[in-house]
């Protein structure tokens, strides 16, 4: 008879340790994501616009204000097909917050390049909510660029994609 020698039997990590591994591991994890999302919030937060009043585009506002507070105007909704795929259509209101009354044709400057930069964009561009965050900070730059930086901010107030 051969003498046989068996090879000792490994007994993996016991249940109790591996629920404590499993235990370490999403407290772990659950620690780096709010760390990360302290890091990617900043130090400082959002920034809070104050609120401004509401104001028409109309012949009543031809010259600025000296001294006025900022102004919200509500820009003419744009509708236009997209640069690809170009049967996807796109409706978009917004509203422009300016440090003081504008006149109104700056109002529709601003519309109208705006209207021409969204025909310019791919859908791929702007999907999820860093696309939307890419798209919203495209209009600000065109319009604080058209407006010689009296343009603030630009809201959203609808985007619908077709």
């Amino acid at each position: 008879m051969a003498n046989v020698e068996q090879a000792p039997l490994t007994k993996g990590p016991s249940l109790v340790i591996q629920l404590a591994m499993l235990g370490l591991m999403t407290v772990a994890a659950i620690g780096m994501g709010w760390l990360s999302g302290g890091y990617l919030r900043g130090a400082q937060g959002p920034a809070v616009v104050p609120a401004a009043p509401l104001v028409e585009a109309s012949a009543d506002h031809a010259a600025p204000t000296p001294g006025a507070g900022p102004t919200l105007v509500p820009l003419t909704a744009i509708t236009t097909n997209l640069a690809s795929p170009a049967d996807t259509w796109i409706r978009l209101e917004v509203s422009v917050v300016y440090d003081a009354p504008q006149p109104p044709a700056l109002a529709e400057q601003i519309q109208q390049d705006l209207l021409a930069f969204v025909r310019t964009v791919k859908l791929h561009q702007i999907e999820g909510a860093s696309g939307y965050q890419h798209l919203k900070a495209d209009l600000e730059e065109r319009a604080s660029l058209r407006s010689e930086g009296h343009a603030k901010q630009i809201l959203i107030r609808t985007l619908l994609v077709e």
